[in-house]
């Protein structure tokens, strides 16, 4: 391990030294690459670096304390010590998850879609909530959230409904959110005052480059019509809303929030090539069946990830058995408890199978 943390400081140093380089200064491509490089190093290497200067005040309070006569003197480098002692073992916890291979889509941008399940109506109704939760959640961490197209049911719930989340990590933070989301409340307009059960899925995928997938335009089939529902002036006068199906897939993809058909047409090969990824991503995780169960969730949409119970308060995440009595607060799009403890739960998973 250390020597691996050696050649990653070394390699820092060197970018570092290369960032100063005129020549360098002056080629965008190089030193925007560089630049990302070095931010994905600068937290491990200032972790290896304290890490180093707390191994180097335990080295030298013992060496000091056994030349050391002044009782005082003496007293303050125990305490050094001891200090530093303690502080070590959390220094190498935090190296060894630093250490773990990085999810390449973790800086990416996320594609959202979110549906409802069984429950009707109120299920709809609870797709409009968590669609609020996750753009909430996004402006908490000032991103940008651009809807690709939304299909409503005119009493304030969604059937369905995709959306880009824009911001550096959000893939990392969101990634766990795929899975069934089951909820139990009373709804509004239930008299008898009984507790329904109903659920959506949610699918987290990240944006996908166009070098990463390749679509065979002789595979699109696109459509247009009008687009529906509040707009802007031109929506709902021009034929500018895209409905592009995949053939092979037999993926359809609808987009009509913006006023141009090139525009929608654009988004909607955003969320082909998501969709692609995805199912590829998947393929690779059947074949690889052991590791994905030493994952915290697979991100199967089948998967019933997580319960929120309006009558008791509560937020239950069944993948690593945590209960939260704050629903006001998480229906608000405060996630971010729920999302640190998955990422500690994966990571603890991560680290048991490198022991």
């Amino acid at each position: 391990m250390f020597d691996r943390l050696e050649d990653i400081l070394r390699r820092f140093e060197d970018i570092t030294m290369e960032l100063n380089d005129p020549a360098v200064v002056s080629d965008q491509n190089k030193f925007r690459d560089l630049m990302k490089e070095q931010k994905s190093l600068e937290a491990l290497v200032e972790c290896y670096t304290e890490y180093k200067k707390c191994k180097e005040t335990i080295e030298d309070s013992l060496s000091m304390l056994d030349e050391e006569s002044d009782p005082d003197m003496k007293e303050m480098l125990r305490e050094e010590l001891s200090e530093a002692k303690d502080r070590l073992p959390e220094i190498e916890g935090r190296l060894k998850i630093l250490l773990l291979p990085k999810d390449p889509n973790d800086d990416k941008n996320v594609i959202v879609e979110i549906r409802a399940g069984v429950g009707g109506d109120e299920a709809a109704l609870f797709a409009a909530d968590m669609y609020r939760v996750y753009t909430r959640y996004a402006e908490r961490h000032n991103w940008r959230v651009e809807t690709m197209s939304i299909e409503d049911i005119g009493i304030g719930g969604i059937k369905a409904v995709s959306f880009m989340i824009k911001g550096n990590g959000a893939y990392s933070r969101l990634k766990f959110e795929s899975g069934v989301h089951r909820v139990q409340r009373i709804p509004a307009t239930e008299s008898g005052g009984r507790i329904h059960t109903s659920a959506i899925t949610v699918a987290i995928m990240p944006e996908v480059e166009d070098v990463e997938v390749d679509i065979d335009m002789n595979d699109c089939k696109f459509d247009v019509f009008r687009a529906s529902g509040n707009g802007g002036q031109c929506v709902n006068t021009t034929d500018s809303a895209v409905r592009l199906t995949h053939l092979p897939t037999g993926i359809v993809i609808s987009c009509q929030d913006e006023k141009s058909q090139q525009q929608n047409k654009a988004k909607a090969l955003k969320v082909l090539r998501a969709k692609l990824y995805e199912m590829e991503v998947a393929r690779q995780h059947n074949d690889e069946a052991e590791l994905r169960r030493s994952q915290v969730g697979s991100g199967d949409r089948s998967e019933k990830i997580r319960t929120y119970n309006f009558h008791q308060g509560r937020v239950t995440d069944h993948r690593i058995n945590l209960t939260l009595y704050k629903i006001d607060q998480i229906m608000d799009g405060d996630i971010d408890e729920l999302i640190d403890s998955l990422i500690a739960a994966d990571q603890a998973e991560k680290l048991t199978t490198l022991n």
